[in-house]
């Protein structure tokens, strides 16, 4: 017999970056591609919220969107540091880079 289950599995690891955004926004798009990239070099979970679904976020945040977070603590806003980012995640390659102005 094969169990059978009425949930839905989520993966296990909590995501490490959270991206929140709104409809409409014009910065969300490129700070996504850096997130989308980052995340996928270094096979960490993200995910994006939008201030329209929370009512907290939004007011934190509305005037800020697109807004980074790390382990839930705010990084950037307006626009994402590429290296900043991986170095917030650990990136030990990105230590190493002289780039300091690689934000997008």
């Amino acid at each position: 017999m094969v169990p059978t289950y009425s949930c839905l599995v989520t993966d296990p690891v909590p995501p490490r970056i959270t991206l929140i955004t709104k409809p409409g926004c014009h910065l969300c798009g490129p700070v996504r591609e850096v997130i989308e990239r980052v995340a996928r070099d270094l096979d960490v979970q993200w995910v994006e919220l939008s201030i329209l679904d929370d009512p907290a976020l939004s007011v934190a945040y509305q005037e800020l969107i697109p807004v980074t977070l790390v382990d839930g603590i705010q990084l950037d806003y307006w626009r994402v540091d590429e290296l900043r980012l991986r170095r917030a995640l650990g990136d030990t390659r990105a230590m190493d880079d002289p780039d300091p102005h690689s934000q997008v």
